[in-house]
């Protein structure tokens, strides 16, 4: 049995041509232009959290960098003492331990509150063996993944503290010649775990030429070792201005970012009061673009490209952490569940649920005929059974009739065969009668 549906969808999908959106104006005021004030607001009350790593060798300006950036005392000269020094025990190993250490800072600005975390780690690159250096750094790395996803899994997670790291800044030795393998193995173990942000520190120390060179080398030895570094989403949906993505494309030439760190003020050329460094032959200021590329890192860092490096850090850095967690753990994730919603996908799907619905009625038609089939089958031989029964009865019976009749016929011939009484005659019976009486 055959079930003809006619479906409203087509069974083949034609390229869908470019839709055009038609914008109308309202005729009145709704609402929903306000939404990013709302958002605002929400945001300003609750604050914003920034958790930034910094790591490389001694002595290449780390403390003076974040100092710089954010325009605050946030590392101390004493965690700068305690970053670069090393006691008589530990001078006299060959292996130097890498230590984490952790400094919090609530910072505000024009009525909007920053929670910075700025993580070391002291003792990097100063051992005489740094193979295994960087094995403290990812196991800090994985250890705030695991605690984010812990607090995700409890019962009462109203209140989650993000302390996953969002921007690792890697400073790299203004050697002027190509990464080192220290430089490399590093890198190679984090990129996949951090937003990357390689810095040459120092940068003063080097001509213009030779930055432009060095630059060279770093990004030729990043793309050949396959390493990641931290780059922003390119929105092509017309929301940003061509001043904007303009000033963005600047921003990604410059990485890595060629910087000096200076919280001093000096007076430039024009008399002016300036952070920066001066020198005998001049000076160089640390927010002037054509000195360094201060000014491009807090674009990136900070002022433009922050909530991108949580919202990196989160949807994709932490769950590709957490699929592979949940995998070695024995659980299975369906990727459908993350699956984008497509209309073309959907209009699939939903034509395979109304199919499957048609063979499941199909079947069951086929099914209850089939019942019916079986059940009149049995009926008939019912029928058949009876009816043959009673022939078999009624041909016996007809066999004995017949062989009743057969016996009377053998009978009657024998009495056939026998003599023959005369006859009495009817005087004789008369006077016999009479004479009885």
């Amino acid at each position: 049995m055959t079930t003809e549906v006619q479906s409203a969808t087509p069974t083949t999908t034609a390229p869908h041509p470019e839709v055009k959106i038609i914008k109308k104006k309202l005729n009145g005021y709704v609402g929903f232009a306000n939404f990013p004030k709302q958002w605002h607001r929400k945001s300003v009350r609750r604050g914003f959290t920034l958790n930034v790593m910094t790591v490389g060798e001694s002595g290449l300006g780390k403390t003076t960098l974040i100092n710089t950036l954010f325009n605050k005392e946030i590392l101390s000269s004493k965690d700068s003492e305690l970053e670069s020094s090393t006691t008589e025990d530990e001078s006299k190993e060959d292996d130097i331990k890498v230590k984490i250490k952790s400094i919090e800072h609530e910072i505000e600005e024009d009525g909007v509150k920053l929670t910075l975390n700025v993580v070391t780690a002291p003792g990097f690159g100063e051992s005489l063996n740094n193979t295994d250096s960087w094995k403290p750094i990812v196991e800090e790395i994985n250890s705030r993944f695991d605690s984010y996803l812990e607090a995700e899994s409890r019962i009462n997670r109203a209140i989650i503290k993000d302390s996953r790291i969002h921007a690792l800044l890697y400073f790299i030795e203004p050697t002027g010649h190509s990464l080192k393998s220290l430089d490399i193995s590093l890198m190679k173990q984090v990129h996949e775990k951090v937003n990357l942000i390689p810095i040459i520190a120092k940068s003063d120390t080097l001509t213009d030429e030779e930055i432009s060179d060095f630059k060279q080398r770093i990004l030729a030895d990043i793309q050949e070792q396959g390493i990641k570094t931290f780059i922003p989403v390119d929105y092509d949906d017309n929301t940003e201005d061509d001043e904007t993505i303009l000033k963005t494309k600047e921003i990604l030439s410059k990485i890595p970012f060629a910087v000096i760190g200076s919280t001093k003020e000096v007076k430039n050329l024009e008399g002016k009061l300036v952070r920066g460094r001066q020198y005998p032959w001049g000076i160089i200021e640390v927010e002037n673009e054509n000195h360094n590329d201060f000014s491009y890192l807090r674009q990136l860092l900070i002022r433009q490209f922050l909530e991108e490096l949580k919202e990196q850090t989160s949807n994709v850095l932490y769950e590709n952490y957490r699929s592979e967690k949940l995998k070695k753990m024995g659980i299975e994730q369906d990727d459908s569940v993350f699956r984008e919603f497509d209309p073309l996908t959907r209009q699939e799907e939903e034509k395979a649920l109304h199919e499957a619905k048609l063979a499941k009625m199909e079947a069951e038609m086929k099914a209850v005929f089939q019942q019916k089939v079986s059940e009149k089958e049995k009926k008939l031989q019912r029928s058949e059974a009876d009816l043959f029964s009673r022939h078999k009865e009624m041909k016996d019976k007809l066999g004995k009739q017949i062989k009743l009749l057969e016996e009377k016929k053998v009978q009657l011939e024998k009495q056939k065969t026998l003599p023959q009484e005369p006859p009495v005659a009817p005087a004789a019976q008369k006077s016999r009668k009479g004479f009885l009486r």
